[in-house]
């Protein structure tokens, strides 16, 4: 038996109103990067569905770049490390790390030899510093600002030169190395989000959320030009990057637009429309070869068309908060993943190719704690928001119809054949038919946690805090407590009958899963003992012979229900978080979601 990844579905990258996001290009051309919580996402830049993640920061990282020699990472994070390292092992060793001040870093760059870095961003005493990449000493200081720096650049020609923006709206323009302030350039009005060498090193370029850009020459920091005349954008700039042969610009602003800019005429060529809503806005840019991406407040990551201004070529969505739910459906011979997140929002996701998307209209507006499919297609969810929604598959869209709104907040949300549905909620279970809530039961006597309807449509059973499974029979509309429970060995975490309604099996707090034969008068089958910690979701197998479980020890285990010794384990799965959801493609092939708002698909064999 034996378990082995097979493909990765990254998150999106955070971000923050406001914010500038830093991407970092790879200079042979295949890889784009961004920053995830404590995670830095390496994804490939014409298929976005192959990805890696790298997870040996201890703290939120901001900003990752690649060294131009393409073999090194530098990756910095809110407490003020740095982190160099390897790109080319699975591995990713680390070659070096230093703490150049105490604070979020907030731009990274590289000398055009690889050896030496600068790093700025919000420090206590100093906000910058240059140093060799394989000592740590310092070849230099960043001086000139008196407030945060938010953006560095280093020319990529002798003599080398670097500049530096800030939020006290100037800029710091210094010669080296040993790099030494040269000048202060406070042409701005507002905070300087970006600056940026051409790749010839003649020129560099300002942008502010003063809405203005602004061209230097490259050696001597003098002023050459106002790109796009007083205003270059309606709202704040917060990135501009260089075509590689230096002959235009690319600029995303808040004001929803990216724009292409003849450098030499100093005007507009193609201005991107991203859309109307707030998250539309532009945080980020990349110039990559011929891929043009720009990052919305979304985290939606648009290759954009210059032959279609108005609509990317395509946009990579997905999650950037964590995901809690996750279930599968197959819809004409394909397979699909369904997965929900903390705040609110459903992907779905071709389990082959990693494309997704996500429903249109209007959905939950708070964290989608279960998801499930029904018979007639449905996706069925509940969420913190007190509701259960019916989403139709086919259609790919919300419906205000289908919403059904509980009394209190739906925990667990279980289906069966006939239109059934179980919502269990804090002190209530609510059965539906149909969509239309017909029976509820309030003063159980215990504190329901979760609920799964037998595939047959004749029993319901509850799992209480005290770590009591209650059963219930279901006759026409009612639920009917049939005086018969069992007990585990702590507070029920998730339930699950097998897909034959052969078995049921519960997980709780005490980390074991206990497995009941239904035929059997539920007797106990079996205990499985393995986890570390509390587990909190399990999923059967298409084969009914095995099932998977995850836990807070961020462990997953396949086990084999008619040999409890027999078992896969994957220690963790994800590396930052626990598991939150199981689902299984097919029964060679689990899926597993986590915090780190990712979906891994595993290749199991027995």
């Amino acid at each position: 038996m034996s378990l082995e990844a097979k493909h990765v579905f990254a998150s999106l990258p955070s971000m923050e109103r406001g914010v500038a996001k830093v991407l970092g290009g790879d200079p042979k051309g295949v890889n784009f990067l961004y920053t995830n919580g404590k995670s830095v996402i390496i994804r490939n830049i014409e298929n976005p569905a192959i990805a890696d993640i790298y997870t040996e920061h201890p703290h939120q990282v901001t900003v990752a770049k690649y060294a131009p020699s393409g073999f090194y990472i530098a990756s910095g994070d809110v407490s003020g490390k740095i982190r160099i390292w390897d790109t080319t092992q699975k591995e990713h060793l680390l070659k070096y790390e230093y703490q150049p001040f105490g604070g979020r870093i907030k731009d990274i760059a590289w000398t055009e030899d690889s050896q030496r870095l600068a790093v700025v961003g919000e420090g206590r005493e100093k906000y910058g510093a240059v140093f060799l990449w394989n000592t740590g000493s310092s070849v230099g200081e960043v001086f000139g600002h008196s407030k945060v720096i938010n953006s560095v650049d280093l020319k990529q020609t002798r003599p080398y030169r670097l500049v530096t923006g800030s939020d006290d709206t100037s800029v710091s323009f210094s010669e080296g190395p040993p790099f030494k302030f040269k000048s202060t350039i406070p042409d701005h009005s507002n905070f300087v989000n970006c600056v940026r060498f051409s790749p010839d090193g003649t020129r560099f370029v300002t942008a502010s959320a003063d809405g203005q850009i602004l061209m230097y020459d490259g050696k001597t920091g003098e002023k050459i030009s106002s790109i796009g005349g007083e205003k270059a954008h309606g709202g704040g700039i917060y990135a501009v990057c260089w075509s590689p042969d230096g002959s235009q610009l690319m600029s995303a602003s808040g004001d929803k637009t990216v724009k292409l800019w003849d450098v030499g005429a100093g005007t507009a060529v193609i201005t991107f429309n991203m859309g109307s809503d707030v998250m539309d806005q532009q945080l980020g840019c990349l110039w990559q070869k011929d891929h043009l991406i720009s990052i919305s407040l979304s985290g939606y990551i648009n290759y954009l068309d210059k032959n279609n201004p108005d609509r990317p070529l395509r946009t990579i969505k997905g999650h950037s908060k964590s995901i809690q739910s996750i279930t599968v459906h197959k819809n004409e011979g394909r397979t699909f993943i369904y997965t929900g997140s903390h705040d609110g929002h459903i992907n779905y996701w071709d389990s082959e190719t990693g494309e997704n998307d996500e429903f249109s209209g209007k959905g939950h507006t708070n964290q989608v704690s279960r998801m499930v499919v029904d018979d007639a297609g449905q996706l069925v969810t509940c969420s913190m928001d007190d509701t259960v929604r019916f989403i139709n598959l086919n259609k790919k869209e919300y419906s205000a119809s289908d919403l059904v709104k509980m009394d209190s907040q739906p925990k667990c949300v279980s289906v069966a054949p006939g239109g059934l549905t179980l919502a269990v909620c804090i002190g209530q279970l609510v059965l539906m038919k149909d969509k239309r809530k017909v029976f509820s039961l309030d003063n159980l006597g215990y504190d329901p946690e979760a609920g799964a309807l037998h595939p047959g449509g004749t029993t319901a059973a509850v799992g209480d805090a005290t770590g009591k499974v209650h059963l219930y029979s279901i006759e026409g509309n009612t639920l009917k407590e049939e005086g018969q429970s069992m007990e585990v060995k702590g507070p029920i975490t998730d339930m699950a009958y097998s897909n034959d309604g052969a078995y049921l099996a519960v997980t709780d707090e005490k980390k074991v899963v206990s497995v009941f034969t239904v035929a059997d008068s539920y007797a106990l089958k079996d205990e499985f003992y393995g986890h570390h910690a509390k587990i909190v979701t399990l999923a059967w197998s298409p084969d009914n012979e095995h099932f998977a479980s995850g836990g807070m020890d961020m462990m997953v285990f396949v086990w084999t229900v008619n040999d409890s010794d027999k078992r896969i384990r994957i220690a963790d799965a994800h590396k930052l978080h626990h598991v939150s959801g199981l689902a299984w493609v097919d029964e060679h092939t689990l899926v597993t979601t986590s915090h780190d708002a990712s979906v891994k698909q595993w290749t199991v064999k027995f």
